[in-house]
């Protein structure tokens, strides 16, 4: 019994090991994509939904309004709450840029579903463009984020722009663990579910369309009661025979989680949202946690020579990745050291994601319906 389990995470660490390998170098053929060219200038609109004065929000929304555009751009933000302290931080960057078109909409409480998603729909009117650009508040862009964005939706049969990511800790150990996630397991396996073909992705980074490709989905009330609001959007779009394209650049998501707890729960979240979208897949993602089946081998191996050089060399395969994923833009400082620690919460992440059980998200608690829907509690 020993000698099988010894085997089976043998040939899990290996397996995973040339996943590594594989993720690294898909990384590297990414970052070194051509850039979209220059845009027409065209009038956008970027819709910011917001909730509370996270940390970091005003360099985040900062970047969003300092541009380098050459047609008319609008940024309209969110509230549900009118006391709201995130009103403060749009009433300054106001203030600051007197001369750009920056509106803040209050809209009401939502009652139930998407709470994002209710605030999109409040805000929406007062979007005056037809290119729409909607992206979470946690996002920080280049100067030319806009006319890259633009110039890859108009490629003749684009018709959603989406932007992957890289992880921006803004303080402390648990907000670059944080970061570390999506730099060392999201991104990757992004790039390998797309290379493959298994994995069809949207992102709220950013969802860039037109107004007409909106209608034809349904609107943003079509995802008022949907968790993974972001994917289904691009889901929508594909049913009506669109393209959705991943730009060939990456934004920075920031992280500021200040404590294990913080961090568990918005991970667990997410783990389960990408669990209810793309089940089959999400099982397979065990091949991407070499690490802990290695370790796992040791033991069983009764400490083995062979036992240690296949943990060597998962180790060395899995800083593959970190070591890649440093040359693409929009991140934080180095988290290659964190790789070890983060590759063994990431798994324990994966386990939990299959308990029975609510989500946290922005300090409310939820109940995911098993067709990704959810009800406040």
């Amino acid at each position: 019994m020993t000698s099988c389990l010894w085997l089976v995470c043998t040939l899990f660490a290996i397996f995973g090991s040339a996943y590594a390998v594989l993720a690294s170098l898909l990384v590297t053929r990414f970052a070194r994509q051509p850039k979209p060219v220059s845009a027409a200038a065209e009038g956008v609109t970027l819709l910011k939904p917001l909730y509370g004065a996270e940390p970091g929000l005003a360099t985040s929304l900062w970047t969003f309004c300092t541009q380098d555009y050459g047609g008319k751009m609008q940024v309209v933000f969110g509230v549900q709450d009118p006391s709201d302290p995130a009103i403060r931080i749009v009433g300054a960057l106001q203030k600051q840029y007197p001369a750009a078109d920056l509106e803040l909409v209050t809209g009401r409480r939502p009652t139930g579903g998407n709470p994002k998603i209710a605030n999109v729909i409040s805000m929406f009117p007062a979007a005056k463009h037809d290119i729409l650009i909607l992206s979470d508040s946690d996002m920080r862009v280049s100067a030319d984020y806009v006319a890259r964005v633009v110039a890859l939706l108009q490629k003749e049969g684009t018709a959603l722009i989406t932007c992957l990511y890289r992880g921006c800790a803004l303080s402390g150990f648990w907000s670059r663990m944080a970061a570390a996630a999506v730099d060392h397991h999201f991104l990757p396996n992004v790039l390998v579910g797309t290379w493959l073909g298994l994995a069809q992705p949207c992102f709220g980074s950013t969802i860039a369309l037109r107004r007409k490709t909106l209608e034809a989905i349904g609107g943003f009330g079509a995802y008022a009661n949907t968790l993974a609001d972001d994917y289904a959007m691009g889901e929508a779009v594909r049913r009506k025979g669109l393209r959705v394209e991943i730009a060939p650049f990456t934004i920075g998501h920031t992280f500021s989680e200040g404590s294990f707890g913080e961090l568990w729960a918005h991970e667990l979240r997410w783990a389960k949202t990408i669990r209810l979208v793309d089940p089959g897949g999400y099982l397979g993602s065990i091949a991407t946690h070499p690490l802990p089946f290695a370790l796992a081998a040791l033991p069983l191996s009764g400490f083995s020579a062979i036992a240690w050089m296949i943990l060597i060399v998962t180790l060395a395969c899995r800083l593959f990745i970190p070591i890649q994923v440093e040359k693409l833009s929009g991140g934080g400082k180095s988290t290659i050291w964190l790789s070890p620690l983060r590759d063994l919460l990431s798994f324990a992440i994966f386990i939990a994601s299959f308990m029975p059980g609510t989500v946290s998200w922005r300090g409310r608690h939820y109940s995911v319906g098993p067709d990704g829907t959810v009800t406040p509690i």
